[in-house]
């Protein structure tokens, strides 16, 4: 059934229409699925085209028995799902700071996600619902403990929640690479290659696959910002969308235009409206735009494929894949909801279009791997090195630079005597600090910090190092970590954190500080170039 166009049409769009579209041989006793060569593409084009694309339409898309995905299912170094303290996130995140927010629109948005650092170092992303999400408790509390049995690598996994009052948050894994609506819509150094378009498609699947099969097929308001990149660049499918909502999953946040039809009817989504919603993610992957599906099939009945198709991606993959994606999406977009492949299919259908599988994500993204070795500064060499005179030196020679705004309102509120008393008892403390009295610092600082009527993360700083060098390291890293509540972008106050860390014997938690620090560093000496 071949055709002879030369460029990315709809020549034979309606040929073939009851023909098989690639299916695989499942067997058990076969190691890996067996695809059939009946591919109906079209060997004599030189470009992406549909000549053959709807040949098949009907058919089963290939299914095949996914083993990768099993064996892995469980991610043994997490911890179990577990209710935190509003006081314990509220510390983790700084007190809830601005600075700290990661989700779309900001605070604008009416359910809230922080980055944030629990005291054992690990990273964790808080949502933080608005107080009508959740009105009843119990339903929260048995939606989050459900979730948060799941455990997959494919998944941002749910560690914890907290139901105290009227607070409802949630807290999952970390991901610090940005989502793929940024990588996909609004990328800065380099567009998405080709085949971690692939991979992301593969991954996603995956990670729907291992929910269906743990009983939770349903995924609330898939879309470009639930994926998100972990450390080594992979991409994984946030586990907030798993969390049914408050309305029995009777509303869908994104534009209507993007929301299966059946949605539209009856206002539910249903495993098969998940399916949909992967088709659309196709062809944002395909397209690297937010295009509608009804404008997506406008485009293929006006056989004008080719605005469908990234311009940055020519010369990245074959006529036949490019068809094969494009065919599976269509399916996905199918009106009515049986005629769309499950999770499983999806597999299937897209492991035999994996590219450059040996390259790891991180290099395929460009970007920066976590365990690439970052140049230390010398705070962070003292710290790592446990040179605390060293790190004294510094401290001293750095003053107050970074306490903002700071002078303006000491100076506003000198009228106060006791606050002129307050202001001497922090020069007294930099006095002994400066001549190494740290007992006399630590008296003269927390007279300071008890008056509580200003706050500066150098007095918390300086306090710390003050009780690390009177061997007294948890105070020490209290301080620490107060200094972050108060400034959580100061990478001095992770590097305190990492120097009381190590004197408690925390090696591993001291060394996420001196990384974390250090990234705090080199993206402050950027802010600055920049």
């Amino acid at each position: 059934m071949g055709c002879k166009c030369s460029k990315f049409t709809l020549c034979c769009f309606i040929s073939g229409q009851n023909g098989p579209v690639r299916e695989a041989h499942n067997d058990e006793n076969e190691e890996k699925s067996e695809v059939s060569d009946s591919v109906m593409g079209c060997k004599c084009c030189s470009k992406l085209n549909l000549c053959c694309f709807i040949s098949g339409q009907n058919g089963p898309v290939r299914e095949a028995h996914n083993d990768e995905n099993e064996e892995k299912s469980e991610v043994g170094d997490l911890p179990a799902f577990c209710e935190y303290s509003i006081e314990q996130l509220r510390t983790a995140t700084s007190g809830f700071s601005v600075e700290n927010i990661v989700s779309e629109h900001g605070e604008k948005a009416p359910n809230v996600v922080y980055k944030g650092k629990l005291e054992n170092q690990r990273r964790i992303a808080v949502k933080r619902f608005n107080r009508s999400a959740w009105p009843d408790a119990r339903q929260f509390l048995e939606e989050a403990r459900s979730v948060g049995q799941l455990r997959n690598h494919r998944l941002t996994n749910l560690l914890g929640c907290c139901c105290e009052g009227e607070e409802r948050l949630l807290v999952a894994e970390f991901m610090p690479n940005e989502t793929l609506a940024k990588h996909l819509f609004h990328w800065e150094t380099q567009p998405m290659k080709w085949a971690m378009r692939i991979r992301v498609a593969l991954y996603l699947a995956q990670a729907l696959e291992y929910c269906t099969s743990k009983g939770r097929a349903l995924y609330h308001d898939l879309n470009a910002y639930r994926i998100v990149f972990d450390d080594d660049g992979n991409p994984r499918l946030s586990c907030f969308g798993l969390m049914k909502n408050s309305r029995d999953g009777k509303s869908y946040s994104t534009n209507l235009a993007f929301t299966p039809p059946e949605y539209l009817r009856t206002g539910r989504v249903t495993p098969d409206s998940v399916t949909y919603s992967f088709g659309t993610l196709l062809l944002d992957l395909l397209s690297g735009k937010h295009i509608p599906p009804s404008r997506a099939l406008d485009l293929m009945k006006d056989r004008n494929l080719q605005m469908l198709t990234d311009s940055c991606l020519e010369g990245q993959f074959s006529n036949d894949d490019g068809t094969e994606l494009v065919r599976l999406a269509s399916r996905c977009l199918q009106y009515e909801p049986r005629e769309r492949p499950n999770p499983k299919s999806l597999v299937a259908a897209l492991i035999p279009l994996q590219k450059e599988t040996e390259i790891l994500s991180h290099v395929l993204m460009g970007i920066t791997h976590v365990g690439e070795v970052m140049p230390l500064s010398a705070l962070g060499e003292a710290c790592l090195r446990m040179d605390l005179t060293a790190i004294h030196e510094i401290l001293e020679k750095l003053g107050y630079k970074d306490d903002e705004g700071a002078a303006a309102e000491l100076s506003f509120q000198m009228w106060s005597n006791q606050m002129q008393e307050t202001l001497n008892s922090k020069k007294k403390g930099d006095v002994a600090f400066r001549h190494k009295d740290f007992g006399a610092a630590i008296e003269c600082y927390t007279q300071f910090i008890d008056v509580g009527k200003m706050v500066s993360p150098t007095v918390f700083a300086r306090r710390s190092l003050s009780y690390l060098m009177s061997d007294m390291p948890q105070e020490a890293l209290n301080d620490a970590i107060q200094a972050q509540v108060i400034s959580p972008i100061w990478h001095i106050a992770s590097y305190l954190q990492a120097a009381a860390l190590f004197t408690l014997g925390k090696e591993n938690e001291a060394q996420i500080a001196v990384k974390e620090g250090s990234i705090l560093e080199d993206k402050r000496k950027t802010t600055s170039r920049n």
